[in-house]
């Protein structure tokens, strides 16, 4: 399968579009291929075009000046950024950090063509489905933020990841917008009511059923 293929295999919006305006965004279609731990945009810069993840991912974060990390959303190969379209459409910089995970190929959509294809309902239908899902994301993490506490959260993060994490505190910390020192007391009083069995980069849970009751409050 050619990576024009796998294109519109991840993003069936394309076979939607009428051939002219689907031939113009492939002719304008810029492959890109990043490394993991890329920064591909950061506050306050322009927004240049529309990404399409065809492989990888991008983590989308909100970073504070004392170097703290509000995880926002993952950007996964079908989806887009809908602070990438936010800022096209509203002509405003950045407001956030993508990092990719792991390395990652992309198609950049330039703003012009980009501003072509809201002229087309399938296209136009395609963003603004993707503004509905991605603020229904955002409230729910405004939600946990803003009302659960963080050893409830910390509980439902370990319980979404099996029986054994392979991971650090920092990442943990990073994921809930925390810093590790917290998480690190909060992990090991788990470890004391022996809801969970740490070692280096490793935690095990021992008590799902415990932690579930920690979730709940």
């Amino acid at each position: 399968m050619s990576s024009t293929d796998t294109f519109i295999e991840r993003y069936p919006v394309l076979a939607e579009l009428p051939e002219a305006a689907r031939t113009a965004l492939l002719d304008a279609a810029q492959w890109v291929t990043v490394p993991a731990g890329t920064v591909l945009f950061d506050d306050h810069q322009a927004c240049e075009g529309f990404p399409f993840v065809v492989r990888g991912s991008v983590r989308v974060i909100k970073a504070s000046p004392n170097g703290r990390e509000l995880p926002l959303y993952r950007v996964s190969p079908g989806e887009t950024c809908v602070i990438s379209s936010s800022c096209l459409l509203g002509h405003e910089d950045y407001n956030a950090r993508g990092i990719t995970e792991t390395e990652t190929e992309m198609v950049m959509l330039p703003k012009p063509v980009f501003d072509a294809l809201l002229g087309e309902p399938a296209f136009r239908g395609f963003v603004f489905h993707l503004f509905s899902d991605r603020i229904a994301e955002l409230m729910q993490l405004i939600e946990e933020v803003a009302f659960h506490k963080l050893d409830q959260r910390l509980a439902t993060l370990l319980l979404g990841k099996g029986r054994i994490l392979h991971t650090t505190h920092q990442q943990l910390a990073d994921e809930l917008g925390s810093v590790r020192e917290i998480i690190s007391r909060l992990l090991k009083g788990f470890a004391a009511q022996s809801l969970v069995k740490l070692s280096r980069e490793q935690i095990e849970i021992l008590d799902p059923a415990g932690l579930r009751r920690v979730a709940g409050g």
